[in-house]
């Protein structure tokens, strides 16, 4: 019995070789979630799920030539953006998507650095930071990665002065407690999503996942409150499918 027509949902991101995170695990999650996921790559790496060697980047060019030919295919209004080379030319490959597709709706995971500690991106400039974030539909940063996307404040409060350009998920697999508990900031609103720690919830590209996931959601048809609930649930689900660091996506 042939299925519904399913929507198309893109993911921009890095080759990660184990398949634990970055564009394979994005689709993994997307297709498992009830989306069709397209994928462009961004970067070449050398990785498993415990060590990072080195990173081959994709040209700026090659990787607009992998999105024109999808999107003169499918339509695709949804698109999750993570590793890339730099931030500046993040900021210009989505206004060329904004061009080519005004109805886009972005969700940045911002891809600081690699789980093996490998540093992308050293520094960042808060005026180029609130460009990129006023052009996304929401960003997905953990409590590191928010404080390097704007130093010398508190995650809590970054994620708070940041949510004033576009809402802001602000992570919480990194935080002590016995809950992981993300935060949403969106609209002037806070809403809470929490999930009991895990002994053995440490996954390689458990951000990947929640980002891809709350992608499916909004592709789906979902707000963004339901869609990032529904993509907490999906990666408990996933940290908790097995004892090793590469989880598993069920349908």
């Amino acid at each position: 019995m042939p299925q519904p027509p399913r929507p198309y949902a893109l993911s921009i991101a890095g080759f990660d070789p184990s398949a634990g995170a970055g564009l394979l695990a994005d689709v993994k999650t997307l297709e498992a979630s009830g989306v069709y996921g397209l994928g462009v790559c961004t970067a070449l790496t050398v990785q498993n799920d415990v060590a990072f060697e080195r990173v081959d980047w994709v040209p700026a060019g090659v990787i607009r030539d992998q999105i024109r030919i999808l999107l003169a295919r499918f339509r695709v209004d949804f698109i999750k953006i993570g590793l890339v080379e730099s931030l500046p030319e993040l900021l210009e490959l989505v206004s060329w998507l904004q061009g080519q597709n005004p109805r886009l709706q972005i969700v940045w995971d911002p891809v600081l650095q690699a789980t093996a500690g490998y540093e992308f991106h050293r520094e960042t400039d808060r005026e180029l930071v609130q460009a990129l974030c006023a052009k996304m539909a929401l960003i997905t940063p953990n409590r590191l990665e928010m404080q390097r996307l704007w130093p010398h404040e508190s995650a809590d409060t970054a994620a708070a002065l940041v949510s004033a350009f576009c809402p802001v998920l602000l992570k919480g697999g990194h935080a002590e407690g016995t809950h992981a508990t993300d935060l949403l900031l969106a609209g002037g609103e806070r809403h809470e999503f929490s999930a009991p720690r895990l002994p053995q919830g440490e996954k390689h590209g458990s951000g990947c996942v929640l980002s891809a996931a709350v992608l499916a959601g909004l592709a789906n048809g979902q707000n963004l409150v339901e869609a990032c609930r529904a993509g907490k649930a999906y990666t408990t689900a996933f940290l908790a499918s097995n004892d090793t660091r590469l989880g598993y996506h069920s349908i």
